[in-house]
């Protein structure tokens, strides 16, 4: 796992493919020269890999297919759980729309008031 918003599949190299769950923004899990260490950064990294760590996902694209890092921009979904969703639902990431993958952001921000109004995660009171 490299942090809430940002996962490794494997694909049969040695490093797999890095992917990046769209529409969501979990906080920083270390320091680099562009950001710092952020609230509830841990937990959601946390919360990310005890719920995808050898778990079979379903990957499913919006428009734009990779970022400019080369990470596959993603939908995820384990099982019948939406993650992107679920991460804002419980307030461990917040809603980040960059244009043109913006399917869902309307229920992202709907979920992020929600999670922020019953002070969930990022949101705790």
């Amino acid at each position: 796992m490299v942090d809430g918003d940002t996962f490794v599949v494997e694909n049969g190299t040695k490093k797999g493919d890095k992917v990046r769950l769209i529409g969501v923004d979990a906080p920083e899990t270390r320091n680099t020269s562009r950001k710092k260490i952020g609230y509830y950064g841990e937990e959601s990294k946390v919360f990310l890999t005890k719920l995808l760590t050898n778990k079979k996902v379903r990957l499913v694209e919006d428009v734009g297919k990779r970022d400019r890092y080369g990470r596959i921009l993603a939908y995820v979904y384990l099982g019948k759980t939406f993650v992107n969703a679920e991460l804002v639902k419980k307030g461990y990431a917040q809603v980040y729309t960059v244009p043109p993958n913006v399917k869902y952001a309307k229920l992202f921000v709907e979920l992020e008031r929600e999670a922020r109004n019953h002070g969930r995660g990022l949101w705790k009171k």
